[in-house]
């Protein structure tokens, strides 16, 4: 809740504003009961019909401003959720910028998407309600309550016995809610993550005839999640009947006592029917109450969630230099024994992950040097940990032992965006946005359509970007559904090479490009970006086979390095892949 409050911070005045608007307009009700007993008791007996056309009109004035400061409060109400939610929309959005690779693994994508989504969504409705429920609710309820003992003290005795029952039985079940809407949400987590893998690879689902057997697995979660939702609003759903219950028991009770007082003289008519009117108004007090608590209780667990990823520390702080390992030393860019595991130092993950687990190393002693405009080829099996490389140098993820140094600096001491700015980078299924060809190449860095279409040519796709009907203006669609894996990989490409990098990444990056086309890529990016740093992941041996050094990588460790003649000779991985892929071309 803390969350809620810090935020509708931002607008305090104009939340004040709509809370004084809505308890002028309570006042402005809980007057209308008083009036009418007036005009029934004191002045109806007066036989005179002025009295009753003014007190009539006071009555009218009081309804009608009862209405107009409800509307005006309530759309402020309104204005000022929406902004608070959109402020903690912004907020949850930069900082899952910032998270590291660790804590963005740990949270998982389909829980920070539910996040950004429901939770902040269930934010958004609780201070809606904290500025219209949690003003108008209570005001009824002990306005009502006081209003009761100024006609008659004794009747409202009834009252006011009953109001602190009523209130633990709110508190004693709004206490479980918490923590049962918490898992609720925590099943929805598990429902989009299953609903996003279903979306993502449905060709793949249909082409396999697995519809059924996926059908099965989101049903599963689906009853899952809204068995846990029915039992968190049942609970909360308990004091609902039961406060109905009391609040009838009491009415009949003052109309019982009530009734005989007008008999034995020692009470107006008109007190009965205002007491019936302000019992009204105090049961809608109640369950106003009680709709506060449950979507307080949500909200709570909601801005609980929220707040987890706004509070996650810094785990990638940037480092004074003095405090960087190995200062400056030999080559532009520079691993030295370079150990990682993933999910070291993070806390448990939702795929059911644990804080502390000690896993195998994805990286194991990688030590290579490379100098500015130098090329390095990196290839390997699946999952041996060719990509970790990449990304402990752009760092999404610090190494655990050892050092990653650019221009003998430790990463970890470069500003994260003046650092990545340095790089160019393409990555294997890469994003194609839903936007022209143009803006995917141009990527909001202000490129004019020379330089846009000089890397489309340079990765070999202005060919085919010109023989569209729009040409740059074609537009992709999500993912570059409308565009073959060649193209898509073509322009991707196109895009790294577009913001002139001083290091270009290439990681697979031309695995759906015939050997024609692969290599004409090639070509053009050492003859028109020879100062670049280039790295390479590749599978062919033909890709890499032309750069300056060969890192060959096995189960997380370096088993060659150096020259593709230098590693035919010293390292019979790397020359079985090559006589096999080679067998394959002839």
């Amino acid at each position: 809740m803390r969350l809620i409050f810090r935020s509708m911070g931002v607008y305090r005045r104009s939340i004040a504003l709509a809370v004084i608007l809505k308890l002028l307009g309570t006042f402005a009700e809980l007057s209308i009961p008083y009036i009418l007993e007036h005009i029934i008791d004191v002045v109806v007996p007066l036989g005179q019909l002025r009295p009753v056309l003014i007190w009539g009109l006071m009555m009218f004035a009081a309804a009608f401003l009862t209405r107009t400061l409800n509307v005006v409060s309530n759309r402020r109400a309104v204005e000022n959720a929406h902004r608070v939610s959109y402020d903690v929309r912004q907020a949850l959005f930069r900082k899952i910028y910032q998270l590291s690779g660790n804590q963005f693994d740990a949270f998982g994508l389909p829980s920070l998407i539910s996040r950004m989504t429901s939770d902040s969504y269930n934010v958004q409705t609780s201070v809606q309600q904290l500025q219209a429920l949690c003003i108008r609710a209570p005001m009824m309820l002990l306005g009502g309550v006081a209003m009761t003992l100024l006609m008659d003290a004794s009747l409202a005795m009834i009252l006011v016995i009953m109001l602190p029952l009523l209130i633990l039985i709110v508190l004693a079940v709004s206490a479980k809610g918490i923590p049962m809407y918490t898992r609720v949400q925590g099943k929805l987590d598990a429902l989009v993550r299953i609903m996003r893998e279903n979306i993502t690879g449905i060709r793949v689902v249909k082409a396999l005839s697995k519809a059924d057997y996926e059908k099965r697995r989101f049903d599963a979660a689906n009853e899952d999640m809204t068995h846990t939702d029915i039992t968190a609003s049942t609970v909360m759903a308990i004091p609902g009947p039961f406060l109905q219950f009391c609040l009838n028991v009491g009415l009949t009770l003052v109309v019982l006592l009530g009734a005989g007082r007008v008999n034995a003289g020692r009470m107006e008519p008109g007190v009965i029917l205002a007491f019936l009117t302000y019992f009204n108004m105090i049961a809608m007090g109640v369950m106003g109450l009680t709709r506060i608590f449950m979507t307080l209780s949500k909200a709570s667990a909601s801005a609980n969630r929220i707040d987890e990823v706004l509070k996650a520390p810094t785990d990638q702080r940037i480092l004074a230099p003095e405090e960087a390992l190995s200062p400056a030393g030999p080559g532009f860019l520079r691993f030295e024994n370079v150990g990682f595991r993933y999910g070291e130092d993070s806390r448990a993950s939702d795929r059911g992950d644990f804080a502390g687990e000690r896993r195998e190393k994805a990286l194991d002693g990688i030590s290579f040097t490379l100098e500015k405009g130098e090329s390095l080829g990196i290839i390997g099996p699946t999952g041996c940990g060719k990509s970790t490389i990449i990304q402990l140098l752009l760092r999404f993820y610090d190494a655990g032992e050892g050092g990653v140094f650019l221009e003998g600096r430790d990463v970890r001491s470069y500003d994260r965006d003046e650092l990545r700015a340095r790089f160019g980078v393409c990555f294997q299924n890469d994003m194609v946005f839903q936007d022209t060809l143009r803006e995917n190449v141009n990527f909001g860095r202000g490129l004019d359509d020379g330089e846009v279409r000089a890397a489309l040519g340079d990765a070999m796709a202005l060919e085919y970007v010109d023989a569209l009907p729009q040409g740059l203006d074609y537009a992709a669609a999500i993912k570059g559904a409308n565009l073959s894996g060649g193209q898509k990989q073509r322009l991707l490409v196109a895009r790294a090479l577009a913001g002139k990098p001083e290091v270009l990444i290439l990681d697979d990056s031309s695995s759906a490009l015939d050997y024609k086309t692969d290599a004409a890529m090639r070509r053009a990016i050492r003859e028109h970006y020879g100062d670049v740093t280039l790295i390479m992941v590749a599978q062919r041996v033909s890709s890499i086979m032309g750069m300056h050094h060969i890192l060959v990588m096995d189960d997380g460790k370096m088993i060659g390095f150096g020259t593709h003649e230098e590693l035919m000779e010293s390292c019979p991985v790397y020359r079985e892949t090559w006589q096999i892929q080679m067998g394959d071309m002839q």
